[in-house]
């Protein structure tokens, strides 16, 4: 039997809640007060929370709390006690994105699902594979694949599966976006991401919005996604007024229910919100310059009040689609009984007055049907009634409706009942750890390609591309180095043939790799490689460092989104490292913008740039089946060495250099002389919202 595919919708507000239930909605993510990736949406307080949970719970809907950003140390502690209370009120799933909470979370509430977060950048059959291992009982995709990557990765997929199909779309895979926190220190990665993507940043030939894409919607696809046996239909928007739930929920419904959707529902859909209309590029593998676009006046104008209004009247009432089965026994000298039973097994009774003898008309099955169907203003609408009636009794209307409420009623408060989830707290020997004292010793250098100069022999390792030949890696290791390979974060549509060369170069005697996606760590684990965890897995706290360690990761590019203060206070669990370095990845996009001039790729000879409104340029660069767009400005830390107390090692990226700036590079960075001028701290230092 074919899957029911739900339709999730987002509420940022109570009163987004109300419209995605009587529109439709299957079940509703939403955000607590922290710890929740839309820290702009209203979010919920704690009685709030059990409010949603208890209205949804009456009307059939599942709640999925997001807590769905990366921590720190300071912050697990609450992290967890909003979890402790989000499994005794009942929440039905956990979204989430940080490893090391998500590890804690499966000891304290093994029975609590928890839902791998897009932040988490899966788009493999690997990566999936992976969050079955740790526990996951669903992957939320990401947003870039396609039909026929979604069907493959679902094809004897282990756990359920969640496509976004109505919303925006971020130019960049999510999770693997720190343009706004480089920018301006608002992180994407901790739920207060600025947008500015959607600010004019222009390629040659391009749209001169080349980093704002269209809004997603594959609503029609709806049908195709269920057959594939993808569990959930996820709407974006939890910072969207309730007009949009409720139009985008509405239009789901629709095209499952009736397998298309109306020109009417469409243009509810296109005027509550738009950017220049929708894309489905992604899903039908046709990327480009057709795939952007903005919010322009025309959008915003033809979200008029008519429009409005008609959406309101979606979910101005409650939505009567719970069915409830009753019985009605009416017998001489007995109170008339009236029991309730609905389709989660909830049952209830309640008994009335005493029948009288009936004057002119008895009561009979279809008078009672007549009063007890009216169950308008409740989420309940009767599905059949079986009457056990002697003749000649009378009961009046209003006793039959008296009875019906008080059962209604009562069924109610069955459904509003609290069900928690069982929560063993634990004790965290992981949370205190010896603390290390001395500065970086070794560090070790990133390259593109294989031109590596013999002035980098004193590197503790080289990471070099995975898709060098085997000619080129033989080369590096006869010559002395310590190599280890790069996977690309991005590996759309490629896993197979990266995990073909991944087994290729380990047969000619390479055994480490750097791992910055989690399907990465599948494949190592898989082939018994060395795996050193980069900055892509954005381990922020002691806890994830714990979870590499149990995974077999022997060390760790911390996330550059910490300050050192952060960073040198973690525990003592592994070997740690920073890029200290090279221009920072700002974005890994599928997309790529220099495409936009229509060209294609073979025109680039170097590394386009695309520039801001202000003509500052950002260099890209291709790596696996995505594009890196890089910070306009190196980073550089080296004479600051004495402040990295506590970090094992530093990393010099190299991504645009040429040889003879790669060289001289390198000679200021061992002697950590302060560079001139042209370079930026990071965000090791002011840090991240």
């Amino acid at each position: 039997m074919m899957n029911k595919i739900e339709i999730l919708a987002p509420a940022g507000g109570m009163e987004s809640v109300y419209p995605a239930v009587r529109t439709g909605a299957d079940a509703i993510y939403i955000g607590a007060s922290r710890f929740s990736a839309r820290t702009s949406a209203h979010n919920f307080s704690d009685e709030e929370l059990k409010n949603v949970v208890r209205y949804c719970h009456l009307n059939g809907t599942a709640v999925h709390l997001a807590c769905n950003t990366i921590i720190h140390d300071d912050e697990i502690s609450d992290a967890l006690k909003l979890i402790e209370y989000a499994c005794s009120i009942g929440v039905d799933a956990l979204i989430m994105q940080d490893p090391g909470l998500i590890s804690l979370v499966r000891k304290c509430a093994p029975d609590m699902p928890i839902h791998g977060s897009t932040q988490l950048s899966v788009h493999t059959k690997k990566g999936v594979d992976y969050l079955y291992h740790m526990g996951l009982t669903r992957a939320v995709l990401s947003r870039e694949l396609s039909k026929e990557e979604i069907r493959e990765i679902a094809e004897d997929c282990p756990i359920e599966l969640e496509v976004f199909v109505h919303g925006a779309l971020c130019m960049s895979v999510s999770g693997q976006c720190y343009f706004s926190a480089v920018l301006g220190s608002r992180s994407g990665n901790r739920g207060a991401c600025a947008q500015p993507c959607r600010l004019p940043f222009t390629v040659r030939g391009g749209t001169g919005h080349d980093l704002s894409l269209k809004d997603l919607s594959v609503i029609r696809h709806l049908r195709e996604l269920q057959e594939m046996g993808i569990a959930s239909a996820k709407i974006e928007g939890r910072m969207k007024r309730p007009e949009y739930v409720a139009a985008a929920v509405a239009a789901c419904r629709e095209s499952l229910d009736e397998g298309v959707i109306s020109c009417e529902t469409e243009k509810k859909l296109m005027s509550v919100f738009s950017r220049s209309g929708f894309t489905d590029g992604y899903y039908q593998g046709k990327l480009g310059a057709d795939m952007f676009g903005v919010r322009s006046k025309e959008n915003v104008e033809a979200a008029g009040s008519k429009i409005f209004a008609e959406i309101h009247e979606l979910y101005k009432n409650e939505r009567r689609h719970i069915p409830v089965d009753f019985d009605i026994s009416i017998k001489e000298g007995k109170p008339v009984r009236l029991t309730a039973s609905d389709d989660s097994g909830n049952a209830v009774f309640v008994e009335g007055s005493i029948p009288e003898k009936a004057v002119k008309v008895a009561i009979d099955k279809e008078r009672c049907e007549r009063s007890i169907a009216k169950t308008g203003g409740t989420p309940f609408i009767m599905n059949g009634l079986t009457a056990c009636i002697e003749g000649g009794l009378s009961v009046s209307a209003s006793a039959l409706n008296t009875i019906r409420n008080s059962c209604l009623n009562q069924l109610s408060e069955k459904r509003q009942m609290i069900k928690p989830i069982s929560f063993k707290k634990i004790f965290r020997t992981n949370a205190v750890v010896g603390k290390k004292n001395q500065p970086p010793k070794h560090y070790r250098a990133r390259f593109t390609d294989d031109i590596v100069s013999d002035d980098f022999l004193d590197s503790e390792l080289i990471y070099v591309p995975l898709t060098l030949s085997n000619e080129k890696l033989e080369n590096l290791l006869d010559r002395g180095f310590a190599v280890a390979v790069e996977m690309p974060r991005g590996i759309f549509g490629i896993e197979k043939v990266m995990f073909e060369n991944l087994r290729r170069v380990k047969k000619i005697g390479i055994s480490g790799v750097l791992a910055g996606n989690l399907a990465v760590i599948e494949m190592a684990k898989e082939l018994d490689m060395e795996i050193h965890g980069g900055f892509g897995l954005n381990i922020a706290n002691t806890e994830s460092l714990c979870w590499l360690r149990s995974q077999g990761v022997i060390d760790c590019e911390v996330s550059f989104e910490m300050t050192l203060e952060q960073i040198t206070s973690l525990g003592n669990v592994m070997p740690i490292g920073i890029i200290s370095s090279g221009r920072l990845p700002l974005m890994l996009t599928r997309n790529c913008p220099a495409q936009n001039d229509g060209r294609g790729c073979k025109h680039c000879r170097k590394a386009p740039v695309i520039r801001d409104r202000k003509g500052i340029g950002f260099p890209m660069q291709c790596f696996g089946s995505c594009t890196e767009i890089l910070n306009s400005v190196p980073l550089y830390m080296a004479d600051r060495r004495n402040e990295m107390t506590g970090i094992d090692f530093e990393v010099i990226r190299f991504s645009v250099e040429n040889p003879v700036e790669k060289k001289e590079i390198l000679q200021n960075f061992r002697q950590g002389l302060p560079r001139k001028s042209g370079y930026t701290r990071g965000l090791y230092y002011r840090g991240v919202e």
